[in-house]
């Protein structure tokens, strides 16, 4: 497997939310104030793809096949590149979480298997009947411990078996030919939690080396109050590119334009001392966060940095509870303000040079 990306430099935005957001009432705006469609403001400000995460039987209904459709429709209509993040789960997948939907509760391995092979085909065979297709699939969100757990978890003492690794490999496998099967175009990326990592990252994508995981792209999350500095990143990003010889995407990371709180909520990042010193938690740290990890990505030894996703730039407290359970805790590292009026961070898209990655 060999399908090398050669598109421009991914300037994305992960905005799963913007469906639940729009029909509760949510609405957002360039810096004038109007009222805009949220694909064509981020569009105009330089996006230029989309990511959207799937869950297989949401409470609520959204992020499930039906919704990712509809907003899909939209992201082509756009003209934007589209990633498609399975998370095979009916919940948040992420290091503490790798849940089973609960269809496939009571399946044997060799049954869950075929249940990823059988979904991931039919979400993509549906989306291609809608021409919607995603360019990149991701098999797996944060995937560092695994995923559909048990079967398929790896890592601590219990669970970091060569048997383990096997068997949750396996199930990799299975959504790869799975979205094989449907357009042997798409690229594939393997996304795990360690951004500023590097014995992690590494021991991770050894193991999936030598166990045959064909794919093409390696997508990190980069939060620095969990994963590190910028230079960790830098160093980690350089060494990954070197060894492996993958394009690699930030397919996630956020920061701060203010931690002053609104009333009813609690942000996850809220601390002064969780802040990298050079960043402050202001639209122009913010702003500058993102210029320099943009250029930290761009510098990848040859030119295997092609691009990043901002995790959920447009989630705004439009409603006090979600579907997913919890009231939103992350408003405070969108990238429009509470209001929904876009900030002006958004500049640092164009900080550096929109070039086109050549191979």
């Amino acid at each position: 497997m060999n399908n090398r990306y050669s598109g421009p430099f991914i300037l994305g935005m992960d905005v799963s939310f913007m469906d639940e957001i729009e029909q509760h009432g949510g609405s957002f705006s360039d810096v004038d104030g109007k009222e805009q469609d949220l694909l064509s403001i981020l569009k105009h400000n330089d996006t230029n793809a989309i990511r959207l995460r799937i869950w297989n039987d949401p409470v609520g209904g959204f992020c499930n096949l039906e919704r990712t459709v509809a907003v899909a429709k939209r992201i082509k209509a756009h003209g934007l590149q589209f990633l498609l993040d399975f998370h095979y789960s009916d919940r948040w997948a992420d290091p503490a979480n790798q849940w089973k939907p609960k269809a496939w509760e009571e399946l044997s391995y060799e049954e869950l298997q075929r249940a990823v092979c059988n979904y991931t085909a039919e979400v993509l065979r549906t989306l291609k009947e809608h021409d919607a297709l995603p360019d990149m699939v991701q098999v797996g969100n944060e995937i560092t411990p695994g995923m559909l757990w048990d079967e398929g978890r790896v890592g601590g003492e219990e669970h970091d078996t060569d048997e383990q690794w096997e068997r949750f490999a396996g199930l990799v496998k299975y959504g790869i030919a799975a979205v094989k099967s449907i357009d042997s175009d798409i690229n594939i990326m393997i996304h795990i939690d360690r951004g500023g990592d590097n014995a992690e990252s590494v021991k991770f994508y050894d193991r999936f080396e030598a166990l045959g995981v064909e794919f093409d792209t390696i997508g990190l999350s980069y939060y620095p109050w969990w994963h590190g500095t910028l230079d960790a990143l830098k160093e980690n990003m350089h060494d990954l590119a070197k060894r492996y010889g993958k394009e690699i995407v930030v397919v996630e990371t956020a920061y701060p334009w203010t931690l002053e709180e609104l009333e009813g909520h609690e942000w996850i990042m809220r601390q002064e001392d969780m802040l990298l010193p050079e960043y402050p938690a202001t639209v122009e740290g913010q702003r500058r966060y993102l210029r320099d990890m943009l250029q930290i990505i761009r510098e990848v030894p040859g030119g295997l940095g092609v691009g990043f996703y901002y995790w959920e730039p447009a989630w705004i407290p439009s409603k006090p509870e979600w579907s997913v359970g919890h009231a939103n805790n992350w408003a405070n590292l969108a990238m429009f303000d509470y209001k929904g009026r876009k900030l002006e961070s958004f500049a640092a898209l164009t900080d550096g040079q929109d070039t086109l990655i050549t191979k």
